[in-house]
Protein backbone atom coordinates (compact mmCIF):
# COMPACT_ATOMS: atom_id res chain seq x y z
CA UNK A 1 0.00 0.00 0.00
CA UNK A 2 1.64 3.21 -1.18
CA UNK A 3 0.99 6.57 0.41
CA UNK A 4 -0.54 9.37 -1.64
CA UNK A 5 2.72 11.37 -1.48
CA UNK A 6 4.67 8.53 -3.09
CA UNK A 7 1.98 8.07 -5.77
CA UNK A 8 2.15 11.79 -6.53
CA UNK A 9 5.94 11.66 -6.80
CA UNK A 10 5.84 8.66 -9.14
CA UNK A 11 3.20 10.37 -11.31
CA UNK A 12 5.43 13.47 -11.57
CA UNK A 13 8.42 11.36 -12.59
CA UNK A 14 6.33 9.66 -15.29
CA UNK A 15 5.16 13.02 -16.66
CA UNK A 16 8.75 14.31 -16.75
CA UNK A 17 9.97 11.20 -18.58
CA UNK A 18 7.09 11.46 -21.06
CA UNK A 19 8.17 15.02 -21.92
CA UNK A 20 11.92 14.36 -21.88
CA UNK A 21 11.86 11.30 -24.13
CA UNK A 22 11.11 13.68 -27.02
CA UNK A 23 13.26 16.63 -25.90
CA UNK A 24 17.06 16.53 -26.29
CA UNK A 25 19.45 19.45 -26.06
CA UNK A 26 22.35 19.82 -28.48
CA UNK A 27 25.21 22.29 -28.69
CA UNK A 28 23.38 24.22 -31.42
CA UNK A 29 19.99 24.03 -29.69
CA UNK A 30 20.26 23.40 -25.93
CA UNK A 31 17.38 22.39 -23.67
CA UNK A 32 15.80 25.14 -21.58
CA UNK A 33 14.84 23.19 -18.46
CA UNK A 34 12.50 24.87 -15.96
CA UNK A 35 12.05 23.55 -12.43
CA UNK A 36 9.54 24.83 -9.89
CA UNK A 37 9.87 24.06 -6.19
CA UNK A 38 7.59 25.16 -3.36
CA UNK A 39 9.48 28.45 -2.97
CA UNK A 40 11.68 29.00 -6.03
CA UNK A 41 11.98 28.77 -9.82
CA UNK A 42 15.10 27.67 -11.71
CA UNK A 43 15.90 27.77 -15.42
CA UNK A 44 18.95 26.16 -17.05
CA UNK A 45 20.33 25.79 -20.55
CA UNK A 46 21.60 22.21 -20.88
CA UNK A 47 23.64 20.52 -23.61
CA UNK A 48 22.62 16.86 -23.31
CA UNK A 49 25.22 15.62 -25.81
CA UNK A 50 28.12 16.84 -23.66
CA UNK A 51 26.22 16.59 -20.37
CA UNK A 52 26.94 20.17 -19.30
CA UNK A 53 24.94 23.14 -18.10
CA UNK A 54 25.67 26.20 -20.23
CA UNK A 55 23.84 28.83 -18.15
CA UNK A 56 21.38 29.02 -15.32
CA UNK A 57 19.32 31.46 -13.28
CA UNK A 58 17.25 31.02 -10.17
CA UNK A 59 15.16 33.06 -7.76
CA UNK A 60 17.55 31.69 -5.15
CA UNK A 61 20.68 33.15 -6.83
CA UNK A 62 22.80 35.94 -5.36
CA UNK A 63 21.72 38.50 -7.96
CA UNK A 64 18.01 38.12 -7.12
CA UNK A 65 18.23 37.32 -3.40
CA UNK A 66 17.94 40.95 -2.28
CA UNK A 67 15.28 41.97 -4.82
CA UNK A 68 11.51 41.53 -4.67
CA UNK A 69 11.88 38.76 -7.28
CA UNK A 70 13.19 36.16 -4.82
CA UNK A 71 9.92 34.20 -4.60
CA UNK A 72 7.94 31.92 -6.89
CA UNK A 73 5.43 34.11 -8.73
CA UNK A 74 4.67 35.38 -12.22
CA UNK A 75 6.70 38.58 -11.81
CA UNK A 76 9.76 36.56 -10.83
CA UNK A 77 9.18 34.20 -13.76
CA UNK A 78 9.11 37.17 -16.13
CA UNK A 79 12.45 38.43 -14.79
CA UNK A 80 14.00 34.93 -14.98
CA UNK A 81 12.88 34.53 -18.59
CA UNK A 82 14.58 37.80 -19.51
CA UNK A 83 17.77 36.88 -17.62
CA UNK A 84 18.08 33.43 -19.21
CA UNK A 85 17.56 35.03 -22.64
CA UNK A 86 20.35 37.54 -21.90
CA UNK A 87 22.72 34.78 -20.78
CA UNK A 88 21.88 32.71 -23.86
CA UNK A 89 22.57 35.66 -26.17
CA UNK A 90 25.88 36.28 -24.38
CA UNK A 91 27.10 32.75 -25.23
CA UNK A 92 25.72 32.91 -28.77
CA UNK A 93 22.53 30.84 -28.47
CA UNK A 94 19.33 31.91 -30.21
CA UNK A 95 17.33 28.67 -30.50
CA UNK A 96 16.44 26.37 -27.62
CA UNK A 97 14.17 23.42 -26.88
CA UNK A 98 11.71 24.11 -24.05
CA UNK A 99 11.53 21.42 -21.35
CA UNK A 100 8.61 21.92 -18.97
CA UNK A 101 9.29 18.71 -17.05
CA UNK A 102 6.31 17.43 -15.06
CA UNK A 103 4.73 20.90 -14.86
CA UNK A 104 1.80 22.14 -16.94
CA UNK A 105 2.44 24.89 -19.44
CA UNK A 106 0.41 27.64 -17.80
CA UNK A 107 0.81 30.37 -15.22
CA UNK A 108 4.41 30.72 -14.10
CA UNK A 109 5.88 28.51 -16.85
CA UNK A 110 3.97 30.30 -19.61
CA UNK A 111 5.10 33.67 -18.24
CA UNK A 112 8.76 32.57 -18.13
CA UNK A 113 8.56 31.15 -21.66
CA UNK A 114 6.94 34.31 -23.07
CA UNK A 115 9.54 36.50 -21.38
CA UNK A 116 12.34 34.36 -22.85
CA UNK A 117 10.75 34.68 -26.29
CA UNK A 118 10.52 38.46 -25.85
CA UNK A 119 14.21 38.40 -24.90
CA UNK A 120 15.09 36.88 -28.27
CA UNK A 121 15.06 33.09 -27.74
CA UNK A 122 13.27 30.99 -30.34
CA UNK A 123 11.37 27.82 -29.43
Amino acid sequence: MESSAIKKQIAGQRRALRVRKNVRGTSARPRLCVVKTNKHIEAQLINDEAGITLAGVSTNSKELKTTPFRKKNKASAKVLGGRIAEKAKAIGIEKVVFDRGPFRYHGILAELAQSARDGGLQF
